[in-house]
């Protein structure tokens, strides 16, 4: 999209608001962690699953669009070890609509995470086509991916965090993987239609069904820590996914990174993206779910939200724009409305596809975020600067935190003052983040 240079008259101009200084702090979460992730899923599996029966048997190993440190790794170290028991293994993208909603899509997309045929060795089998395996009570269809469905066994592997959109027992998990993740477009489209509302209900009801009527092999949970780093990784029976999922997701619950401030004027996000959350920027940070389903989404009070950038793992699905108040030319000019829209059309929330204000380049929508707050005064404002919603250990804020925060043990100030930096495009410079050690 060109939009050419926008004139924007603003009383005073640019000019005449000045970017308070900030300084570098580092929040402290829990960092217990499994430090032999090979290990580990070695002794699950094993001590868990019976592995006698394998041998010849075609097992389809699901591969979802969330980022996952070290999901490759993961991947790799289940392959490993159904190959050892004599098992043929293939992977399955599992995504459904996500990566423009295609089979070539999906494949490019795991290729983000480093999950190749090359670097797995076995077979990514992508089809967008699916069975209809049941159909419950109410006429709700459950669809399956052709190729899963008809493998000897189906190991799910997905993270288990708070979801984007909704609150309940089960939110992003196993029990997602398998009703939207395998049940692919077609699925995941009947399953949008119901609406988030109905998802806290809906998603056992489908998992149930899965568990009944596909080869559930066995599912891989894994629970991270504030760091992103494993702290739980945990084989499941197919009989226990349910129950298990409950326990599983207020430990994760409880281990989210989180902005550890109150009161925030101007959250300015470098980037934004489809690997950092489902809805681009995760709103059990931001506190802006893009189905405005509120209920149950902890966060600081935000007046205006600025978004600089998408990642380029997006590839151009820009889903989560519309959470913000404002962004730049720079970052509409990398969004895939084809793929954006397709994305929010089946999700049927259409609020993380707006545009929000657009302005010229980062000091102009800096500036803009600052002069639109209320009830402040631009020198004294709380701004914060964070990189995604995901990495939230090392944090920029205003000078005006810093009586709030110099006594605090969970919070730690690293940095001596200093002003943002601007090229000559007026880019924020991202170097900021990292050079800015007394």
């Amino acid at each position: 999209m060109d939009f050419g240079q926008i004139n924007i008259k603003v009383e005073g101009g640019f000019d005449d608001i000045k970017i308070p200084e900030m300084i570098k702090i580092r929040q402290k979460f829990n960092n217990d962690m499994i430090q032999d992730i090979e290990s580990k899923i070695k002794e699950e599996i094993r001590n868990k699953i019976d592995l006698s029966n394998l041998k010849g048997k075609r097992i389809a190993i699901t591969a979802g669009s969330r980022g996952i440190k070290e999901i490759d790794k993961i991947t790799l170290y289940v392959i490993k070890e159904l190959i050892a028991a004599g098992a043929e293994p293939f992977i399955v993208p599992s995504m459904g609509s996500h990566a423009g909603a295609t089979a070539e899509g999906q494949k490019e997309f795991l290729a983000n995470y480093n999950i190749t045929e090359e670097t797995m060795g076995v077979r990514i089998i992508s089809s967008m086509e699916t069975v209809l395996i049941d159909t419950l009570e109410d006429g709700i269809p459950v669809y399956c991916d052709k190729n899963a469905y008809e493998s000897d066994g189906i190991v799910v592997i997905n993270k288990l965090k708070p979801h984007a959109d909704f609150k309940g027992d089960y939110e992003s998990g196993l029990v997602k993987m398998m009703a939207i993740g395998l049940g692919k477009h077609k699925g995941a489209t009947c399953l949008h239609k119901q609406g988030f509302d109905t998802f806290h209900e809906l998603l056992p009801r489908i998992a149930k069904s899965f568990i009944n009527n596909a080869p559930i092999l066995f599912g891989l949970a894994i629970v991270e820590n504030a760091y992103d780093n494993p702290l739980i990784i945990e084989v499941i029976k197919p009989e226990d996914i349910l129950d298990r999922e409950k326990e599983l997701l207020k430990i994760a619950k409880d281990n989210i990174a989180r902005i550890k401030l109150d009161e925030i004027d101007v959250l300015i996000i470098d980037e934004i993206g489809k690997n950092i959350s489902g809805e681009g920027m995760d709103p059990n940070v931001t506190g802006r779910p893009g189905s405005y389903l509120n209920a149950g989404f902890e966060a600081p009070s935000i007046q205006k939200i600025v978004v600089l950038d998408i990642t380029e793992e997006s590839h151009g699905n820009g889903v989560g724009i519309g959470m913000s108040d404002i962004t730049t030319v720079n970052c509409i000019s990398k969004i895939d409305l084809g793929a954006m829209y397709t994305n929010a059309i089946t999700a049927t929330i259409l609020g993380p596809a707006k545009l929000p204000v657009i302005m010229n380049n980062d000091k102009e929508a800096i500036i803009i975020a600052i002069k639109t707050c209320n009830k402040i005064e631009p020198e004294n404002a709380k701004i914060v600067r964070i990189k995604n919603t995901l990495e939230l250990d090392e944090i920029e804020v205003s000078v005006a935190y810093y009586d709030n925060i110099k006594e605090r043990k969970d919070l730690e100030i690293i940095s001596k003052p200093y002003e943002m930096k601007f090229d000559d495009r007026l880019k924020l410079l991202r170097e900021n983040r990292h050079s800015c050690h007394p």
